[in-house]
């Protein structure tokens, strides 16, 4: 019973996400990637489009019609110089550079760039303090110990970086009391602790090259497909691809990462997996 009472509270929360919506997030993303990618190409940063993003470039030259957010992975050492120049204030002041060091209530492992005067907030994330607006997502890459055995322990701290910093969220999206009572618990153990283990781990790994590397915070790409993480070499040359009518960088093995992650990737999906993935209480274009 108190399943069903969590489901329909969510379920009257959420907004339905209609083309017209679709549309203008959508703008608003391509908005903030092309701010993106001036600054990186204008200070020489590597980058690469990444997953359903670099397969809509692939696929359909533009968005996938029904993807409702933009991914960009990145080395930790080019995320470094970005972050930098945003925080010398030469990022157009639009933009902001959302992650832990810039929003103190950041609860996410992974930077965003989102959109001043936007509001995107997701069903279940009311609670949350962090400003939630339009944005895009950050994905940086992180060395992985080559040793098997450290491996396995730096997977295992990873994970637990990520659940720390996903409890205060499960604690209200789980599906059921026990979990909700068990992310309680989590929830506890500060937000600063994880990131700080997180900089360790990165700090530990990054000081050489290693054959993988991977997202320290986010389950992607997903460890049952790619192991302990994807191969370096994936990040030592890159290429355009048209996105929306504009050229953005991509790996050059593009056809072997998305390969990787998805398998025959230009078959669509099924007709009902065709639906924008995030759940939404509220949503708001640029403010005039």
């Amino acid at each position: 019973m108190a399943d069903i009472r969590f489901a329909v509270e969510r379920e009257k929360k959420e907004i339905k996400i209609t083309p017209e919506i679709l549309k203008e997030l959508q703008a608003i993303q391509l908005e903030i990637l092309i701010e993106f990618d001036r600054i990186c190409n204008e200070n020489h940063i590597d980058y690469s489009l990444d997953g359903g993003t670099l397969l809509g470039a692939v696929r359909h030259k533009g968005f996938i019609p029904w993807d409702d957010d933009i991914d960009i992975i990145m080395l930790r050492r080019d995320y470094e110089k970005f972050f930098k120049l945003y925080t010398s204030g030469l990022i157009n002041e639009k933009f902001f550079l959302q992650e832990h060091r810039t929003d103190k209530f950041y609860m996410v492992g992974y930077p965003r760039i989102q959109r001043n005067n936007t509001i995107y907030r997701r069903a279940g994330h009311e609670h949350m303090k962090y400003h939630q607006g339009v944005f895009i997502d950050l994905f940086v890459l992180d060395n992985v110990p080559d040793s098997k055995f450290f491996r396995s322990l730096h997977r295992l701290l990873c994970f637990c970086c990520r659940k720390i910093l996903w409890s205060k969220s499960g604690k209200k999206l789980a599906k059921n009391i026990v979990l909700r009572m068990w992310w309680t618990i989590v929830a506890l153990i500060p937000a600063k602790f994880a990131f700080g283990l997180n900089n360790t781990l990165a700090h530990l790994a990054n000081r050489r090259e290693t054959v993988l590397v991977r997202h320290n915070t986010h389950p992607y790409p997903n460890p049952k497909v790619c192991g302990y993480g994807i191969p370096r070499v994936l990040l030592d040359s890159f290429t355009t691809l048209e996105f929306e009518g504009i050229k953005f960088k991509a790996v050059t093995e593009y056809d072997k990462y998305l390969t990787m992650l998805y398998g025959d990737y230009m078959k669509l999906p099924s007709r009902d997996k065709q639906v924008p993935h995030i759940h939404l209480s509220a949503f708001e274009g640029v403010k005039k």
